[in-house]
């Protein structure tokens, strides 16, 4: 079967490689979408964290069940998806409630080799129903759950202003998300493109260029003086992560969704002086992605209009590098196969 590598920074290689077979506890599919990400950007840049080389891109999947063993309640030839964070079981996190934090994580497409291929096989109890959902909505069900997730860390309350930091497409699932849990969320971002796309689409309740110099003063006349309970940085940038805090409302909470390898750092009487609450949100859980499975169902979500560029898999290679260019406007790429 065909397959696309990574090889190092900057190349990708087509290959075959042998249909993988059936095991024991595990299912197979056939690939109908990968979602690009972020985390594939980065890796063809050669700024991702927690990543060797080569490596097989691609875990923002959905497909046809072909085949599987113990995954009770499925049925051969269903549209499914997939958790791609697969972990250990018995470490600390994995004990109590948090998988998606495991010591031992084996993110499918980063730390393992992903679904960049016409086959896959996962350990069936990573499956996800398809729930009458397209091929195309399914792909993108893990990156709205990255966002779900880092809303639930925040504790999102009805009414709270929340300021997502980065629209990316990341940042516009934190967005909707927020927007979900009753909040009046605020975008921020540099590139106006993608903030006109909050304000036509995500329905945002106002939105801010980073790059204008009075950023503080129109986020306290947005919010009548309190500033944001939370912000949520879906950058990774690390000047955009070290100016959040100066966003912050007293007693909010500041999370960071984003990652990069440098270190970050705050004045420290401004963060002690809000009492603030700092926090990572990694991955995302069983009981986000079915959050957001249910939302899309309930039409709480259109994740349609975050497909921006369609490919076929033969046109992956010539397209990738592209991406990383704001000029094309990507907000979501999607290979078909």
């Amino acid at each position: 079967m065909k397959t696309l590598v990574c090889i190092s920074p900057g190349q990708f290689e087509y290959g075959d490689i042998p249909q993988p077979e059936l095991q024991a506890n595990h299912a197979l599919i056939k690939i109908k979408r990968i979602g690009i990400c972020g985390t594939d950007l980065h890796a063809y840049e050669g700024t991702q964290p927690f990543f060797n080389y080569p490596r097989i891109l691609g875990h923002e999947l959905s497909g046809e069940l072909v085949d599987f063993d113990n995954a009770p309640g499925f049925e051969k030839g269903e549209a499914v998806s997939i958790v791609p964070y697969f972990s250990c079981g018995t470490c600390i996190a994995c004990r109590r409630g948090k998988p998606n934090c495991c010591t031992d994580i084996k993110v499918f497409g980063v730390h393992i080799d992903g679904g960049m291929k016409e086959y896959i096989s996962v350990p069936s109890r990573y499956l996800l129903h398809g729930e009458g959902l397209s091929f195309d909505e399914l792909a993108l069900v893990e990156p709205l759950a990255i966002g779900a997730h880092g809303v639930r860390r925040a504790d999102v309350q009805s009414g709270d202003y929340v300021l997502v930091i980065g629209a990316g497409p990341i940042g516009l699932g934190t967005m909707e998300f927020a927007r979900i849990a009753g909040a009046k969320v605020i975008a921020l971002d540099v590139n106006e493109v993608r903030l006109d796309f909050c304000r036509k689409h995500l329905n945002v309740h106002a939105t801010v260029n980073a790059m204008d110099s009075n950023v503080a003063d129109q986020l306290k006349e947005i919010t009548g003086g309190d500033m944001p309970t939370a912000v949520i940085d879906a950058t990774g940038n690390l000047r955009a992560i070290n100016n959040g805090i100066n966003y912050l409302a007293h007693g909010g909470n500041y999370v960071l969704i984003g990652l990069q390898k440098e270190p970050f750092s705050f004045s420290h009487p401004e963060f002690h002086k809000r009492e603030t609450t700092l926090m990572s949100s990694r991955n995302a859980t069983r009981e986000d992605f079915e959050h957001v499975i249910k939302s899309m169902k309930a039409g709480l979500v259109n994740p349609k209009t975050y497909i921006t560029h369609t490919v076929s898999f033969d046109e992956v290679k010539d397209n990738f590098e592209s991406w990383l260019d704001p000029k094309t406007g990507v907000i979501k790429a999607m290979v078909h196969l």
